[in-house]
């Protein structure tokens, strides 16, 4: 069997998941491309106060490298960041990867079936297979609010944190109420001098059923690794329940009272609970699990402002009801441009067309990895396969399963292209669409839709479903191709 050169974009959960697999494949020409100094993704980059994750943790791990050694239900950021470490350490995937690489484009070059990427610095790298792992929360969305330039105090994104800004006794603004500033905001609140928290909708929020694992736990998972397998099975089988339940609709009143009876018991001024009650329907934007939050928007060194933004001035953040609101820091807990997949790369395939000319009315791929005039790309985390429920790192394992199917085709048919057929993508878009259209998730506006109000985010099943999906390569649903010149 050939020996393809791979490279793969992103040292996160995907790029790991997918280097393991090739490597066990058989592959030995791989190499990942990381911007940062380190492994870890999204688990790198997001040290804000109070990080975790919202998935139990047997279940937020890859099936190669189960831990029995998890502190608690929930990871923290630095535990898990030392976990995807441990991983890069164990399976030697260090020494492929190029750390400080930042890819800026990528083109597509029909004569020999390669792409070309060219680096930041303006380093030109030839690849016959092209892999992003960039995943869909890498890119931190901040609002085009009028005079920001003019504010005189520290401005920073969450997923970009500041930690030589020194917040106590200062006056914080927090922008955002999303997943990540329900884990912040109680964090910092103790240490500020007062905290203002500006939301635009509220969340639908529910109890976190946390837990530390003892040490007589962990020695259990280690003496007995099954159990620790139990535990994950069971965890899985529960999520892809709540998974059903969302697709026959019988979730939305149980979380609504579960979401309010929280509420009531951790927030007993009515004005404040009622600004802390949503209009919309249960699960149509992330749900978001928190024991803290709620009691620290209640203390008296915060406030609430459910006014819209105007804009920033010198002194602080003006409202639209005229209100200045006076802030030393700005913290935008704005998420992430969740739509705008591989980005900020810029990707031309076949003919110098881009992708963004590809996906003018919203992103789309073959199982979220494949795009028709795109050979030999392949997709970690691409358009569609995010969860409402459940744990990506499932997703990412099935994608790299999949893809190594496809990469084997490619050895087996040495300077060929395999791209999706464009017929069996546009009737797998079709078919998804019909079943989100139908969901909870399009009843609402949330960084799972596009600015059309398409959902371009997430899978609209079971995860069993598209492991089923992915597990084997149908080559009926491709096309292969010899280059159109010498190679």
């Amino acid at each position: 069997m050939a020996q393809p050169s791979i490279t793969i974009v992103g040292a996160g959960f995907g790029g790991l998941a997918q280097a393991i697999a090739l490597r066990r494949a058989g592959f030995r020409d791989v190499t990942i491309l990381e911007r940062a100094d380190d492994v870890g993704g999204v688990w790198r980059a997001n040290t804000y106060p109070g990080a975790a994750c919202d998935v139990p943790s047997p279940l937020y791990s890859l099936s190669t490298d189960p831990n029995p050694d998890w502190p608690r239900r929930y990871a923290e950021q630095l535990d898990i960041l030392d976990y995807l470490r441990g991983v890069a350490d164990s399976h030697d995937i260090r020494t492929r990867i190029r750390f400080g690489v930042e890819v800026r484009e990528a083109v597509f070059d029909e004569q020999v079936n390669r792409w070309t990427l060219t680096t930041a610095d303006g380093e030109r790298i030839d690849t016959d297979v092209l892999v992003s792992a960039v995943g869909q929360l890498s890119q931190p969305s901040v609002p085009d609010i009028d005079g920001r330039d003019t504010f005189r105090g520290a401005v920073f994104h969450s997923a970009e944190w500041n930690h030589d800004v020194d917040l106590a006794g200062k006056r914080v603004a927090v922008i955002g109420t999303g997943a990540s500033a329900i884990q912040f905001i109680p964090a910092i609140a103790p240490e500020t001098g007062h905290l203002t928290v500006f939301q635009r909708s509220a969340a639908w929020v529910v109890s976190k059923p946390d837990s530390v694992f003892g040490e007589r736990r962990r020695r259990m998972f280690r003496a007995v690794p099954a159990t620790l397998g139990a535990e994950r099975l069971g965890t899985w089988v529960y999520f892809e329940g709540i998974t059903l339940a969302l697709r026959m609709r019988m979730m939305g009143a149980f979380t609504r009272m579960l979401s309010r009876r929280h509420l009531r018991r951790q927030v007993a001024d009515p004005v404040l609970r009622a600004a802390l009650t949503p209009d919309y329907e249960p699960w149509c934007k992330r749900l978001l699990f928190s024991d803290d939050y709620y009691p620290a928007l209640a203390r008296e060194d915060v406030s609430l402002v459910v006014d819209r933004i105007d804009r920033l001035e010198p002194d602080g953040v003006r409202t639209v009801d005229g209100t200045l609101h006076p802030a030393d820091v700005v913290v935008f807990g704005t998420g992430f441009a969740a739509t705008d997949f591989l980005a900020p790369m810029e990707v031309r395939g076949r003919a110098g067309r881009s992708l963004g000319e590809a996906w003018v009315k919203g992103a789309r791929a073959y199982l979220g990895i494949s795009t028709a005039g795109f050979p030999n790309l392949f997709m970690m985390y691409g358009p569609n396969t995010n969860l409402g429920s459940g744990s990506i790192v499932y997703m990412l394992e099935s994608q790299a399963r999949h893809i190594c199917g496809l990469v084997t085709w490619l050895a087996e048919n040495p300077g060929h292209a395999v791209e999706v057929d464009p017929a069996v993508e546009d009737r797998f878009n079709v078919l998804i669409q019909q079943e989100l259209d139908r969901s909870v998730w399009s009843r609402c506006s949330s960084w799972y839709r596009n600015s059309s109000g398409t959902v371009t985010t997430n899978w609209p099943g079971n995860v069993s479903t598209y492991r089923r999906r992915t597990r084997r390569v149908d080559r009926s649903d491709y096309r292969l191709s010899a280059p159109s010149g010498p190679r």
